[in-house]
């Protein structure tokens, strides 16, 4: 379901939040990684370069060390939840924690192409997990 949400952050950090409109990744390099086999190396993952691999690494808390595609995406997966009996996370509502995720992280560029690569890739693997109808028209004409 498209159910817009909010996230904790979105509301308080005055951002945009996810637009995969805003990813600026060839389609080249988003196919060939979405199609790919994962290697584990964190800059496989289309807009994620040595700096923002280095963001992801750096931490004081050894278990919120994001050093490979594997954590990664496991990272992108738990925050598809809390569930509840009343509250389910949406896939709008799980890019934009995915997204805000990233921001926090020290990410200042290319969130929307790392969160779009992200969801592209595992909803190969958990079909419905990311609803790219719910962002409209989402051609490559505008992106570089």
């Amino acid at each position: 379901t498209c159910a817009t949400a909010e996230t904790k952050n979105s509301s308080t950090m005055g951002d945009a939040g996810y637009d995969p409109r805003r990813s600026r990744v060839s389609e080249d390099t988003f196919q060939n990684f979405v199609r790919g086999n994962i290697t584990g190396v964190i800059t496989e993952v289309p807009g994620i370069g040595p700096k923002a691999a280095e963001k992801l690494a750096a931490s004081d808390d050894t278990d919120d060390r994001i050093t490979n595609t594997y954590q990664l995406i496991g990272k992108f997966l738990m925050l598809k939840g809390p569930d509840d009996d009343e509250n389910k996370v949406a896939s709008m509502q799980h890019m934009e924690k995915f997204w805000y995720y990233l921001k926090e992280r020290g990410i200042a560029s290319h969130r929307s192409a790392i969160v779009k690569a992200i969801a592209e890739k595992m909803n190969m693997f958990i079909p419905g997990i990311y609803e790219r109808d719910c962002y409209g028209d989402d051609s490559d004409d505008d992106d570089e």
